[in-house]
């Protein structure tokens, strides 16, 4: 790895140099295999090995769709797309993922084809030998590319891995059927060619099902979360923080919002000053660009300590219902404002608000309710 590093000058503690020099190693290894294999092939007068050796070169399309995909997503920001290019890794995935798909839907159509209409096992030791080294080599592939991938969060990477093992264990498959009809005289390569397919296709619909989910939007991730949530309530003048919502635009690529509790007697301008110095820090620290919101907490008023008793009450005895924040009784005691967090299993929030604002009337008739029901983004 160190020569491949050198020679495509890519820095190893870099993501886009272990993306670039692990795709290049598996475009590398193809083409071996694919040579070995065409020019055995072609020596003994052997379609099948030299099949092998076709499909082989095939194989690197998914290395080199990763390599100009990690290219793309590299690309500066532009007045069209502001947010950058990082989001192109994931279409790389969903195309190798249908690359996946497509590899087994034919070897369940060959499969099929064959237990329909069987023919004849034409087959050699030496085939055998040949698929089994690559197969060996591809397994190898397979997991050092995968283990590369899950190392700096490579979505394109880990498809490629697992397209690897997917090879490996169709070889696999032929090897131990050949065996079978050559020890034992019984042609089972169809059968075992349509269960084969089974695990191509769904290790498929895997790959396309996470690269779809991280186009849509899935919730980031929870340890860099509870890392940002941790550094903003350990910021002196910051009493809680809630609501926060980070947007990928790539792998390791965040922007976000965050709601923070400051007390209601601060300025502006003592406010100010501790959130733009926070924001800086988490700029150089955890590579996020985020936004503040606010809320203003008197911790001070005892009448709101009794209503924070009071309500927590409730969201302790209350199914579905996780925390809740925001909580403000101004000094007019004309308003209570407050939100409840739930999960998402909650069906009935319209129930919920009557519930929880009857609760509230039973201590606070003469106060109007402000109430906002959430889930947590992250």
């Amino acid at each position: 790895m160190k020569i491949l590093y050198k020679i495509l000058r890519q820095d190893p503690g870099s993501r886009q140099g272990v993306v670039i020099a692990t795709s290049a190693l598996g475009i590398l290894v193809n083409f071996l295999l694919a040579g070995v294999k065409i020019a055995v092939g072609t020596m003994v007068s052997s379609i099948a090995i030299v099949s092998e050796g076709i499909n082989n070169a095939s194989d690197s399309a998914s290395s080199l769709l990763t390599i100009v995909g990690t290219r793309l997503a590299e690309k500066r920001p532009t007045r069209a797309h502001p947010f950058g290019f990082g989001r192109v890794e994931y279409l790389t995935s969903l195309i190798i993922a249908v690359l996946i798909l497509f590899t087994g839907g034919e070897f369940l159509i060959s499969s099929v084809k064959l237990v329909m209409n069987p023919h004849p096992v034409s087959i050699s030791y030496v085939t055998l030998a040949i698929i089994a080294v690559s197969a060996g080599v591809k397994l190898w592939l397979g997991a050092f590319t995968s283990k590369k991938g899950e190392q700096v969060s490579s979505g394109a990477l880990v498809a490629v891995g697992q397209d690897c093992k997917n090879d490996s264990l169709v070889s696999a498959v032929t090897i131990t059927s050949a065996l079978v009809f050559l020890i034992f005289h019984r042609t089972v390569d169809a059968w075992a060619g349509i269960i084969t397919s089974g695990f191509i296709i769904k290790s498929g619909i895997e790959v396309m099902r996470d690269a779809v989910g991280m186009i849509l939007g899935k919730p980031a991730d929870k340890a860099l979360a509870d890392e940002l949530y941790k550094e903003i309530r350990a910021t002196p003048g910051i009493l809680n923080a809630a609501d926060m919502m980070l947007h990928n635009y790539g792998p390791d690529e965040y922007t976000g919002s965050v709601n923070i509790e400051v007390d209601h007697d601060k300025t502006i301008g003592e406010i100010y000053s501790v959130i733009h110095e926070l924001q800086l820090q988490i700029m150089q620290k955890y590579g996020v660009v985020m936004v503040f919101g606010m809320y203003a907490v008197d911790s001070d008023d005892p009448e709101q300590g009794k209503l924070r008793r009071y309500i927590a009450s409730f969201v302790a005895g209350r199914e579905h219902v996780v925390s809740y924040h925001a909580l403000y009784l101004p000094p007019d005691r004309e308003q209570i404002y407050c939100d409840l967090v739930v999960d998402y299993d909650l069906r009935d929030r319209d129930s919920l608000e009557a519930d929880f604002t009857k609760y509230i009337k039973e201590k606070y008739p003469d106060c109007e309710l402000m109430l906002t029901i959430e889930t947590e983004y992250v």
